[in-house]
């Protein structure tokens, strides 16, 4: 967060529900877990969701300092915080320091950033040559890379199964985010591989993308967004 600091009231941009991201500087492997705010005191405290990973509450207890950051407006925010306490009962949270003080840095749109992780495509109805009534034909592949507004897949299926314009529903993780499910991706470009095709998708968020963390929702393109910033300030570092 040190391109631009811009002063804001702590809690101006607070809200009960509000998708965050929390990282841990002490952790060696710079997770970025998702969580959402439940409440806050003014010049007192924040309670957020205590974040799991794995099935386990991610390694916080009290003095453990962290980094909460979220999106607003086309900016991200974020301040330093520690943990006050850590509860289980009668569900996980944490209580954090009410911040003295916001970074907020305008979001740059960046190009794409690596990625390698799974991803499940099926065609868009309209699209699709199976009977109307049938499910969907589900497309494993792996993700390549990612942007704000597409990704490049890799599938193992002849290119002759695809054309350009034509319309697939995506699902895949976000790392250290939460999982996407019913994004649209548009097929930009198209090359034939030795073994398979790669696609070039374009996002269209038309309202009916989700994306899920334990539970809680949140914006897609928002948290499309702050994976990228968040990459690229971890691979200039």
């Amino acid at each position: 967060m040190s391109e631009l600091v811009i002063h804001r009231h702590p809690s101006s941009f607070l809200s009960v529900g509000l998708s965050l991201q929390l990282s841990v500087p002490q952790d060696d492997t710079r997770g970025q877990y998702g969580s959402s705010v439940l409440g806050w005191k003014h010049r007192s405290w924040i309670v957020c969701e205590w974040p799991f990973h794995l099935g386990q509450p991610i390694p916080c207890v009290r003095g453990t300092l962290c980094l909460l950051r979220y999106i607003h407006e086309g900016n991200m925010i974020g301040y330093r915080t520690e943990v006050l306490e850590a509860q289980m009962q009668p569900f996980p949270f944490l209580l954090l320091a009410f911040p003295s003080e916001l970074e907020e840095v305008p979001l740059r749109k960046h190009g794409r950033v690596s990625a390698r992780e799974p991803i499940v495509l099926s065609v868009v109805q309209e699209f699709a040559s199976n009977q109307p009534n049938e499910p969907p034909i589900r497309i494993g592949g792996l993700l390549k890379d990612l942007s704000a507004s597409g990704c490049a897949v890799l599938i193992q299926r002849p290119v002759q199964d695809f054309y350009p314009g034509m319309a697939l529903r995506v699902e895949f993780e976000i790392t250290g985010t939460g999982h996407v499910n019913n994004l649209t991706g548009v097929v930009r470009n198209l090359s034939p591989l030795a073994d398979g095709t790669h696609l070039g998708l374009e996002f269209r968020f038309d309202g009916k993308e989700t994306i899920e963390y334990r539970g809680w929702g949140g914006s897609v393109r928002n948290a499309l967004e702050s994976f990228v910033h968040r990459k690229h300030a971890f691979e200039s570092a």
